[in-house]
């Protein structure tokens, strides 16, 4: 099975290409804007024609999207997130392949959720920030493309690579200068909110499955378990050895609202992955530990 990936350079594209990369049966080729890519294509500006030509050449038997944009303006977010995607299905609509196209979105689409409710796929979106817009359009574009296609989505991934842009990207960086320094208290803000974080390793299991498998629609794909930011912190120090003292800024919230949560998803999210079992065989098998311990591993190496 020939596979084409889209955004093979990212976080989550790396680790999708490893899996996929692992398997025998699978023939992989890169696409995307870096030069590590096998082919080098800006799907927020390049033509459909172009990137359904190319479809013809290389005849995938499955397209997986892991390309987009986490972080900029609602402009940059529309460009790299939704009209990106407009052209991968308009691009295999022209293909002759017929392959089948994976998405991967994320649980910014859903927006808040109802403290201690699990988020299923027939949830109502309400994403509250430019990132979740663009990409709750993005899944509306595949999922009514016509297509084969899935979209799966992903709830908070963690694990080897964690950006440091992201929450707790910003914390394992924070021990790092702390433990550095000497300095026996880190100041810590955004430790309320409660998410539902799963190992990246176990997403692009998530991926593989769904790219074999003959699901539609939707698909989330999280740990089915809400943890305290504060917690992960907490557990992320412990495995840094750190003994210093974790100073919480901000007060806990018990419901959406002001201030604003950066990925516009309120206080909690958790979500309800039996669609993930039942249709995809998935279940995630790396526990939080496991993920702590490699975040920490990468962040300790960092010059």
């Amino acid at each position: 099975m020939r596979v084409l990936l889209l955004g093979a350079d990212g976080f989550l594209g790396r680790h999708v290409a490893e899996r996929l990369l692992a398997d025998p049966a699978v023939q992989l080729t890169a696409l995307g804007r870096s030069d590590d890519a096998d082919v080098r294509f800006d799907l927020a500006s390049g033509a459909p024609g172009a990137l359904a030509r190319f479809l013809d050449a290389v005849h995938p038997g499955v397209v997986v999207n892991c390309a987009g944009a986490t972080r900029g303006g609602a402009r940059d977010l529309t460009r790299h997130n939704t009209v990106a995607v407009a052209t991968v299905c308009e691009a295999m609509r022209r293909s002759s392949t017929g392959a089948r196209l994976v998405q991967v979105g994320c649980a910014a689409e859903y927006g808040p959720s109802p403290v201690g409710a699990s988020t299923a796929e027939d949830a109502v979106p309400r994403p509250g920030g430019p990132y979740g817009v663009s990409k709750l359009a993005a899944s509306e574009l595949v999922l009514g493309s016509g297509l084969d296609a899935v979209v799966l989505r992903v709830f908070s991934p963690v694990g080897p690579g964690t950006p440091t842009s992201s929450p707790l990207g910003r914390v394992a960086e924070a021990l790092r200068r702390a433990m550095q320094s000497g300095d026996g208290e880190l100041k810590l803000g955004g430790l309320a909110v409660q998410r539902d974080f799963i190992d990246v390793r176990d997403v692009s299991r998530a991926v593989h499955a769904a790219s074999l498998s003959a699901a539609q629609g939707l698909v989330n794909i999280g740990s089915g378990r809400a943890v305290r930011m504060r917690d992960m912190a907490a557990g992320l120090a412990h495995v840094a050895g750190y003994d210093g003292t974790l100073h919480e800024l901000d007060e806990p919230q018990v419901a959406p609202g002001p201030p604003p949560y950066p990925d516009g998803c309120g206080i909690w999210q958790q979500a309800d992955v039996r669609t993930a079992r039942d249709r995809l065989g998935w279940r995630p098998r790396i526990g939080l530990e496991e993920s702590l311990a490699d975040v920490w591993m990468e962040a300790a190496c960092r010059v």
